[in-house]
C-alpha cells in the first residue's frame, strides 16, 4: 500500500536506476579485462575465467555503472528485449564478457538511448551499509541499523540474516504486522481469519513511512538524466 501510494506521485515513465559514468578502478578491472562464462555455453555452472589479452574501451558508446538493483518501466524493458535500434543487443554481446555485467548493462543501455536517458532517476531506493573499504557485498543488517534504515526513506534494504530479530521489528513497527500473522521473518500464520481482512482496495491510506517515502521519491525524481 505504501509503495503504491508513494509511486503514484511521480510519472509512470520514470526508471529508478543508480548510475555514473565515473568508472574509477572499474575501467581497468572490469571493462578492460575480458572474462569467459562457461555457463553461457554449458548445461552446468562453472567458475568464470579471465582472458589474458585486454581490450580497449569502446568509442561507439559510453559505459555507465551502478547498483544492480533497478526499477524499470515496461516501455524500457520492452526496448531491451526487442532492441529496435540494435543498441541493447550490441551491449548484451559486449557485457557477456564483462564481470558483474548486471551493474552496468541497464545503466549503459538507458544512458546511451536518446529516447530513455531523460527518464532516469539516479537512485535504487535501497538501504545498504558498506564496510570500509567496501567489499563485494554490503554488511548484514541487524537491530543496530534500524534507526538509520528507517530515517533513510529507502523503500528496500539488504542484507538480512535469516530469522534476524530486526525483521520482526520491521514487521511490527513499520509494516504493522502482528506477531500472529505471516511476517518477513517467516513466522507461520496462526490466526488466518484476523490476518485476511481487507479494506477498500480503491482507497489508499498510507502510513507515516508511506508519506515519508512519497516525499523522498518526489524529491529525487526532480533531477533526471545521465551525466
Amino acid at each position: 500500500m505504501d509503495l503504491l501510494y508513494a509511486f503514484s506521485s511521480v510519472p509512470k515513465e520514470l526508471n529508478f536506476i543508480d548510475h555514473t559514468s565515473d568508472l574509477g578502478w572499474k575501467e581497468h578491472e572490469r571493462f578492460e579485462k575480458l572474462i569467459v562464462d562457461p555457463s553461457l555455453y554449458m548445461d552446468s555452472n562453472s567458475e568464470l575465467f579471465p582472458v589474458t589479452e585486454p581490450r580497449q574501451m569502446p568509442d561507439a558508446f559510453k559505459i555507465f555503472t551502478g547498483s544492480p538493483w533497478v526499477i524499470l518501466t515496461r516501455n524500457f524493458t520492452e526496448h531491451c528485449v526487442h532492441g529496435w535500434d540494435n543498441l541493447p543487443r550490441k551491449l548484451l554481446m559486449y557485457f557477456a564478457n564483462t564481470a558483474y555485467s548486471m551493474e552496468s548493462y541497464f545503466q549503459t543501455v538507458i544512458c546511451n538511448s536518446s529516447k530513455f536517458r531523460n527518464t532516469t532517476v539516479n537512485g535504487d531506493l535501497r538501504y545498504f551499509v558498506w564496510d570500509d573499504p567496501p567489499g563485494l557485498e554490503p554488511l548484514t543488517l541487524d537491530e543496530s541499523h534500524f534507526g538509520n534504515m528507517v530515517n533513510s526513506s529507502a523503500a528496500f534494504a539488504r542484507r538480512f540474516a535469516e530469522d534476524s530479530p530486526v525483521l520482526k521489528k520491521i514487521d511490527e513497527e513499520i509494516l504493522n504486522h502482528s506477531s500472529d500473522c505471516a511476517s518477513l521473518s517467516g513466522r507461520r500464520v496462526m490466526d488466518v481469519g484476523s490476518c485476511s481482512k481487507w479494506g477498500d482496495i480503491d482507497v489508499l491510506r498510507p502510513s507515516r513511512a508511506g508519506e515519508q517515502l512519497r516525499r523522498f521519491i518526489s524529491e529525487i525524481s526532480q533531477t533526471r538524466g545521465c551525466s
